[in-house]
C-alpha cells in the first residue's frame, strides 16, 4: 500500500469535563488557528459524547475526535492511565485492571495506548509520579513515547521554573523523555509491534503566583508543538465516520510519525523501505532477503539518526534525505534532530520498518 496523504494530529488533551479548562469549541478553535487537520480529546474516565465531527472557519477545517484516558482513581497515586480511541462505548469500569481495560477496548474495536510512560513526580505543584508500571500487560496498541507536559514536571523543580516556563514556553520541549525511549527499543525488540504516538496532553492550566497569573501551555501553543503525522491510503473525504476508520487504522498501524513542529514544520518527512517485492512505509513488514534500501526523506536539513534495535547505526548531519542498504533483519526507525533557540533538540521521530529474517 502507497501511503501518500498526511494529516497532522494532536491528540491526548482535556477539557472542563475533566480537568482542563477548555470546552470542546475551544479546542476546536485553537485547532483551527494553529492549522490542524485533527484532535483527539481524551478527558479522564468520561467519554464526552455528541461533540465529534467537523469544526470550520472559513476556509479551513479541523476533525475533533472523542477518546478517553482512562485510570483506577481509587488507586493512591493514580498510575497506568491508558489513551483509548475509538472504542465507541465507556470502559472506565474497567479501570482497576489495565489487562482487562486493555481487552476490552481491544474486544470493543478500538486502540490503546500506555500514556505518559515515564511522568515523574514535580513535588513543587503537589504532582505525584504517575508513570505506567504495570509492564506485564500486553495486546496494546502502542505507547505514548513523546508526552510534552510530562516533559514540562521535568525542567520544574520549583513555582520560579514554573513561572519561568510559562511565560517562555518554548524553552521546554527538547524529545521524548530518555528512558521512554529505552523502554520502547526494549520493547520492540522482543519481537512485538508497538506504534509510538506523541501527545501534548493539553490542559490550559493557570498557573498563579502571588499576583501573577498565567495559563501555562495554552491549546494552541501546544498545537503547534509535538504532533502526530499520520500517513493515509486517501484524502479525507469530511464523512466524520469514514475519516475516523481511516486514521484510527493508519494510527493502528504505526503509519504515522511524530514530530515536534514548532521549530520547523515536519510535514512531508518519509521514511520507507524498498525490497525485492514491495515497498515498506512506516509499520509495515518486509523481508530482508537480498537487502532493504532504506530511505529517509526530511522537509529540511537536519541531523539523522538510522537507529536499529533501538542503537545508531548511522549519522547523517545537515542532510534533506538519506539511504542505508540494510541486509539483517531488525527494527529500524529514524529520529532527526534540528537546532532551535540555541539547543538541539529532537525534530521527527519515526515508526519503525520490521526487517524480517
Amino acid at each position: 500500500m502507497k501511503d501518500e496523504f498526511e494529516v497532522v494530529v494532536n491528540l491526548h488533551m482535556h477539557t472542563r469535563y475533566s480537568d482542563g479548562s477548555g470546552a470542546h469549541k475551544d479546542i476546536a478553535a485553537a485547532a483551527l488557528r494553529a492549522g490542524l487537520d485533527v484532535v483527539i480529546v481524551t478527558d479522564h474516565n468520561v467519554l464526552a459524547q455528541g461533540f465529534e465531527g467537523y469544526y470550520k472557519a472559513k476556509t479551513k477545517k479541523t476533525l475533533l475526535l472523542v477518546g478517553e484516558e482512562i485510570h483506577d482513581q481509587a488507586r493512591n497515586p493514580q498510575k497506568n492511565h491508558l489513551l483509548v480511541f475509538g472504542a465507541g462505548r465507556e470502559l472506565a469500569v474497567y479501570a482497576d485492571n489495565p489487562q482487562r481495560l486493555i481487552d476490552q477496548a481491544r474486544e470493543a474495536g478500538g486502540l490503546s495506548f500506555l500514556a505518559h510512560p515515564d511522568d515523574p513526580a514535580a513535588p513543587a505543584f503537589g504532582e505525584p509520579d504517575i508513570s505506567w508500571e504495570d509492564w506485564s500487560v500486553r495486546n496494546y496498541t502502542g505507547i505514548e513515547l513523546w508526552n510534552a507536559l510530562s516533559e514540562l514536571k521535568t525542567v520544574v523543580p520549583t513555582k520560579l521554573h514554573g513561572l519561568f516556563y510559562a511565560f517562555f514556553p518554548a524553552l521546554v520541549a527538547r524529545q521524548p523523555i530518555p528512558a521512554t525511549l529505552q523502554r520502547w527499543d526494549e520493547l520492540l525488540s522482543q519481537g512485538g509491534r508497538v506504534a509510538a504516538i506523541g501527545g501534548s496532553d493539553a490542559h490550559a492550566l493557570l498557573l498563579s503566583l502571588g499576583p501573577l497569573r498565567r495559563v501555562i501551555y495554552p491549546y494552541e501553543f501546544h498545537f503547534r508543538t509535538v504532533n502526530t503525522h499520520v500517513l493515509l491510503p486517501e484524502p479525507l473525504s469530511g464523512d466524520v465516520n469514514a475519516d475516523k476508520k481511516l486514521i484510527y487504522e493508519a494510527l493502528a498501524a504505526g503509519r504515522c510519525f511524530i514530530g515536534y513542529d514548532l521549530p520547523a514544520s515536519t510535514r512531508g518527512f518519509r521514511f520507507t523501505g524498498q525490497g525485492m517485492e514491495k515497498t515498506a512505509v512506516m509499520g509495515d513488514e518486509i523481508s530482508a532477503k537480498n537487502g532493504v534500501t532504506l530511505q529517509a526523506k526530511l522537509p529540511l536539513p537536519a541531523e539523522i539518526r538510522l537507529l536499529k534495535d533501538g542503537r545508531e547505526i548511522q549519522t547523517w548531519r545537515n542532510k534533506t534525505s538519506c539511504a542505508y542498504i540494510a541486509t539483517a533483519p531488525g527494527v529500524y526507525r529514524i529520529e532527526a534532530y534540528r537546532r532551535y533557540l540555541g539547543r538541539r533538540r529532537g525534530w521527527i521521530y519515526s515508526n519503525p520498518i520490521y526487517v524480517r529474517g
